[in-house]
Formats: structure tokens, C-alpha cells, sequence
């Protein structure tokens, strides 16, 4: 008796937890990311335009322990633009803004050296939003810069709060405690990915029951360590293929391009909000890598979010990719 009652439990357990794993999987995109709600500063949401929405911080929040660091006249952590984008597409755009609060007092650098690579992905934003449009896709975009917290880095990696940057030793991030750093944490990193896993949400619940993409943009320089890099733009993937497969197989038709598979970095050694947002839920996803020197004017951005755009358009139109998948 006891043997047949073991053996049903095995069989109920076996028909339930895949059953519940989908259920989380989805469920994960309902908002319930990162620290719970209440650790988190209060964000809302207000239209600027019906194509344009930014979060604010807002004054109502609740006292905390930690001092805050956002004041009224800084930047908001994210921005969200065309959030009615139809197409089964996110991008997001981890290293969009070079601002710095200005309680940090530009991190005790100068001007110059945030208008540098280090504070930002030269180029990434506009392209990100020349996506957006294009493809009549929502975007998100970090308000501030890298060298304030990494958003594609967890809290608590060596290279989340740099205090070195190719070279430029960044003054305001050296012996920081831990408000400073909770500090960040909670007012950049976690409310710029609520918004991605919130945008991801909304996508699945109307993109009727399909699982949405994911692409990442960001830009890279010509240079590094002395050593010239000569891809034009690179695909970085970590072990979901469905998406990097294609795109280089099209990318490299074309025998102008340089395309660098995993290259210049690998999607396999960095990638927190692809890894985070993307391979952990099933989704499919790919980082997109350009290089600066292409991104530096206006039509350098508008040429390559037109050769970006044109292969995702071609590389999206198969509809088996809008699936959860684990790999």
C-alpha cells in the first residue's frame, strides 16, 4: 500500500512541476523581480507624450534609512520610449546615458572624461531609439551612467561600481559603505529593471499567450589595450542560439561587414540583463555590439539603425522564436 501511495505522489509530482516551473517562468514578468516591492523606491509612471514615458521619483515615498540620492532636478533611472510598440520585440539599452546625480558631484571627474566610453555606450541611445521607431518597438533606456552603477553587472560584482576605468581612477566610487552603494542599487539598477521585466509583462500578456524577444544594444570602442578592433558590430549570445544564429548568418551575406561571433566580449563572461531577463525565462534574446567610431553623428546612427533594423525585421518574421525555451 505504502509503495502504491509513493508511486502516485512520483506521478502527481511529475505531471505538477513542469506545469509550475511555466507558471513562474511566466509569472516572473509580472513585476515580481528583484527585492520586494517595499525595498524599493517609489516609482510612478506619468505620459509625457503617448509615446514617451519616463519614471520619476516620487516625493511621497516613504522614510528610509538609507539617504536618498535622486533629487527632485535629476534625471529619472530609466526611460521608456514608444510603450505601445506592436512588434514581439523589447530592446533595451543598459549603457544609454553618461548623467550623474549631482549629489556625486560628477564623480570627481571632469567633463571630458564623462563624454568618454567609460561613462557610457557612445552612440547606443540613438540607435536604440531609431529601433524603437522603425520597428514600432518598445524600448528601455538607463537614465544614468556606468560608472554610477552597471546596470548589465549584479549588485556586488567587482565591476558594478568601478573605482577604475581604462585607466581614469574615478574618485567618487572609491571607499564607498554600504548606504552609498544600497544607495544606487535601489534608486538606479533595480528600478531600471523593473521597468525592463514590467515592459516584458505587458508584451506577453497581449502579444496573445507568444513569448516576446529580447536584444540588448550597446556600442563598442575601436580601440582597446592597444589593439585594433576591426568588427563593425558583434553578436554576443551565451547558449540560446535561436536568435545570434540568424542574425550573423545575414549580417554576414553582406561581405562589407565584419561581424564578430562572441566578439569583441562574449555573451558567455558578461551579460546580466540578457542572462537575467532573457535566458532565465525562455526568452529569445542576443546583445548587439556596433562599433563607435560608426555611431559618432547623426546619419552614422541613422545608417546603422537602418542595417540593424532591416535584419531584424527579416530574422523576427519567424514566428517559431516567440516561444519559452531553456537551454
Amino acid at each position: 500500500m505504502r509503495g502504491t501511495f509513493a508511486i502516485f505522489c512520483v506521478g502527481c509530482g511529475l505531471w505538477w512541476l513542469p506545469r509550475i516551473r511555466r507558471a513562474l517562468t511566466e509569472l516572473q514578468y509580472v513585476g515580481n523581480f528583484g527585492p520586494p516591492a517595499a525595498d524599493f523606491p517609489t516609482a510612478r509612471f506619468f505620459s509625457s507624450s503617448k509615446l514617451d514615458y519616463v519614471a520619476m521619483n516620487d516625493p511621497a515615498s516613504p522614510p528610509s534609512l538609507v539617504p536618498r540620492l535622486l533629487g527632485s532636478e535629476d534625471p529619472p533611472p530609466f526611460t521608456v520610449v514608444n510603450p505601445d510598440g506592436q512588434f514581439p520585440l523589447v530592446l533595451v539599452c543598459d549603457h544609454a546615458s553618461n548623467a550623474v546625480p549631482a549629489a556625486l558631484k560628477q564623480l570627481g571627474l571632469g567633463l571630458g572624461e564623462l563624454t568618454r566610453h567609460i561613462a557610457w555606450d557612445i552612440g547606443a541611445a540613438g540607435v536604440t531609439r531609431r529601433l524603437a521607431a522603425r520597428l514600432d518597438a518598445p524600448a528601455v533606456l538607463c537614465g544614468y551612467s556606468r560608472l554610477v552603477i552597471d546596470c548589465n553587472r549584479p549588485p556586488g560584482d567587482p565591476t558594478s561600481i568601478a573605482e577604475l576605468s581604462d585607466g581614469t581612477f574615478v574618485p567618487g566610487n572609491r571607499a564607498l559603505d554600504d548606504a552609498a552603494v544600497e544607495a544606487r542599487v535601489n534608486e538606479v539598477f533595480w528600478p531600471y529593471h523593473q521597468a525592463i521585466t514590467q515592459m516584458l509583462a505587458q508584451h506577453w500578456r497581449h502579444g496573445h499567450g507568444r513569448a516576446p524577444a529580447l536584444i540588448a544594444i550597446h556600442s563598442f570602442t575601436p580601440t582597446m589595450n592597444g589593439f585594433r578592433r576591426p568588427w563593425h558590430l558583434g553578436v554576443l549570445w551565451n547558449r540560446d542560439s535561436r536568435l545570434a544564429g540568424p542574425l550573423l548568418g545575414r549580417f554576414r551575406v553582406d561581405p562589407e561587414l565584419c561581424v564578430g561571433d562572441n566578439e569583441p566580449y562574449s555573451g558567455r563572461e558578461v551579460g546580466f540583463t540578457m542572462d537575467t531577463h532573457g535566458g532565465a525565462a525562455g526568452l529569445p534574446h542576443v546583445e548587439v555590439e556596433i562599433r563607435q567610431d560608426l555611431l559618432i553623428d547623426e546619419a552614422g546612427r541613422e545608417r546603422w539603425a537602418a542595417i540593424l533594423g532591416g535584419v531584424l525585421a527579416a530574422v523576427l518574421r519567424d514566428e517559431t522564436l516567440y516561444e519559452v525555451k531553456h537551454y
